[in-house]
């Protein structure tokens, strides 16, 4: 066997124009979930296991403005999110903490499993990055957080420190019985559009396997052989075919959502 091929991915605009990316939406959703506040914030302020399509557009399209869009994309796409965010709070109750989409720490943990969750994306279907190119995303990643109520100097200064945080973080993990209910409502997409329902056994492998065993686990999904060996082919078939695209296929999600937001700011 010849050496492993090392990934072309050079920055975070590289990374964010793939939408082959979007197979680690479902895992960074689910352990968003299984930090009770979050949780419970989605719980009680979103529809999006009814409004599935929605919610995976309005995320992309902020994770795209940030990644490839211009100064105005931003701009349009910050004031968007903090639309949606500016009624997301609670107060603590009997076994509930208080929560806010402002929180700092809160917007900590989500923009570090959508950090997470794209890394382990990347590295299986582009291989691994040349160290330069894994330090200029993580510090560019920073910006998904940072572009809304993040301060800067919370992100993690280092690779190796958001592994240290992202230990940490996974072990203090709860999955709540209400966390439980939405992530199994989401993975049966009944009121999906026909295409993602269509592709939902497939998003539903990929994101059991990707999930941190613990927290698999606390959430009752099992990745046993039949569908870890039916992930680890699509994945080979993806790392196979999926770079190779012409960049017009490939980008083709980044162009109409970057579209779609400049027509509706």
């Amino acid at each position: 066997m010849g050496e492993r091929r090392v990934s072309p991915v050079r920055s975070l605009a590289d990374l964010g124009g793939e939408w082959v990316m979007t197979a680690g939406g479902g895992c960074a959703i689910l352990l968003q979930l299984a930090n009770p506040s979050v949780g419970r914030g989605v719980a009680e302020h979103s529809d999006f296991a009814s409004r599935p399509y929605d919610r995976l557009i309005g995320t992309l399209t902020y994770v795209t403005a940030v990644a490839s869009g211009t100064g105005d994309d931003l701009r349009a796409a910050r004031r968007i999110v903090g639309e949606a965010h500016a009624p997301v709070r609670g107060d603590e109750r009997e076994g509930s903490p208080a929560y806010s989409a402002y929180d700092p720490q809160l917007q900590l943990w989500v923009t570090a499993t959508l950090y997470w969750s794209a890394m382990q994306v990347q590295e299986r279907v582009f291989g691994p990055l040349s160290p330069a190119a894994a330090d200029r995303i993580y510090a560019e990643f920073a910006a998904v957080g940072t572009t809304l109520q993040l301060p800067a100097g919370l992100w993690p200064a280092t690779r190796s420190s958001f592994d240290a945080y992202w230990l940490r973080s996974v072990r203090e993990l709860t999955v709540t019985p209400e966390a439980r209910r939405l992530a199994h409502e989401l993975m049966r997409a009944e009121h999906a559009p026909v295409w993602m329902r269509l592709l939902m056994p497939w998003a539903r492998v990929a994101t059991v396997a990707l999930l941190p065993h613990e927290v698999r686990a606390q959430y009752g999904l099992v990745l046993n052989g039949r569908n870890r060996r039916r992930y680890e082919r699509m994945m080979s078939l993806t790392a196979a075919v999926y770079p190779r695209l012409p960049a017009g296929i490939r980008h083709v999600v980044r162009d109409r959502l970057l579209r779609r937001l400049r027509r509706r700011s």
